[in-house]
């Protein structure tokens, strides 16, 4: 089997564990909104060619969601080589970068740490990231941490990092 076919499996397998996850953090809305910082979102915090007064359907923002764990899942990929054989760890840092962007994520400690081989640090670092608009924002530590209904990033990633330096 190719090298491409073995990513691309591992990306589906990737997106599959993130998309529950990252939906349930960001929640699905079908019309455009401002988020706490002011910027227009819609579905499952899309913000790209997005308008206030946009109404999507269901299926619209699932295609959106598919696409946004897609891409970000590849540039992840090609920014953190080898984390496709972690499907957990690549889901966390997929969702964290869909959340700060590509080149946050790009110039970020949790690149940094993962290419460096300090998985679990990378893991930790993510939770220093729980700011937007210069102040704390509760909704971020929640997705950086989890809560008692849903696991965060960070555990998400653990677990991947945990499980990569036992075997």
């Amino acid at each position: 089997m190719s090298k491409g076919k073995l990513i691309g499996g591992a990306l589906a397998a990737m997106i599959a564990i993130a998309t529950p996850l990252f939906v349930s953090m960001e929640g699905e809305e079908l019309s455009a909104y401002k988020d706490v910082v002011g910027v227009v979102t819609i579905c499952s915090g899309d913000t790209r060619n997005v308008y206030m007064g946009m109404r999507l359907t269901k299926e619209q923002c699932r295609q959106r969601t598919d696409n946004i764990l897609n891409e970000y899942g590849t540039d992840v990929q090609k920014l953190s080589p080898g984390i496709e054989n972690s499907p957990y760890e690549w889901a966390a840092h997929t969702i964290f970068a869909a959340n700060i962007g590509v080149g946050a994520y790009g110039r970020s400690s949790i690149r940094r740490l993962y290419n460096a081989g300090d998985y679990r640090g990378a893991c930790r670092a993510m939770r220093l990231y729980d700011k937007a608009g210069g102040r704390v924002i509760r909704g971020l530590v929640n997705r950086r941490e989890g809560t008692a209904t849903m696991i965060g990033e960070y555990e998400l990633c653990l677990g991947g990092a945990i499980a990569r330096t036992v075997q």
